[in-house]
């Protein structure tokens, strides 16, 4: 574990499962990043127009509540806040052609938590 931010970003968690949320949420706390929770797209929008410390952003795809799902919200955040890079996760299968902004990437559920851990940590390391 380490102090340096660059290692460490705050990652926004976007995952509509409390359950995922909560396990999720400390397994990248217990790696040492500082995680915002958001429960569906349209909360995760508002808290990076608020904040200017988001890091990465991780979402689940599959999201009833709100008015997009992750893959709409990670070309969003890509367009938008291109230096925020793009961890895209889902159970429901895997990503089309065109549903994934350039750079992102994309694991599949259930994932490990070290494997969760070391793909977020590479994403950042990409950017």
């Amino acid at each position: 574990m380490t102090d340096d931010p660059s290692e460490n970003p705050v990652v926004l968690l976007v995952e509509d499962d409390g359950l995922l949320l909560m396990e999720a949420s400390d397994t990248l706390a217990e790696a040492g990043f500082t995680v915002i929770e958001a429960p569906h797209a349209d909360k995760a929008l508002t808290l990076l127009e608020g904040r200017d410390d988001v890091g990465v952003l991780m979402t689940d795809v599959d999201m009833p509540q709100g008015s997009m799902d992750g893959f709409a919200l990670a070309r969003l955040v890509s367009r938008r806040w291109p230096e925020i890079p793009v961890l895209v996760v889902s159970g429901m299968g895997f990503p089309g052609p065109h549903d994934m902004p350039e750079g992102a990437r994309f694991i599949s559920k259930p994932y490990q938590p070290s494997a969760l851990v070391r793909t977020l940590r590479a994403v950042v390391s990409a950017a």
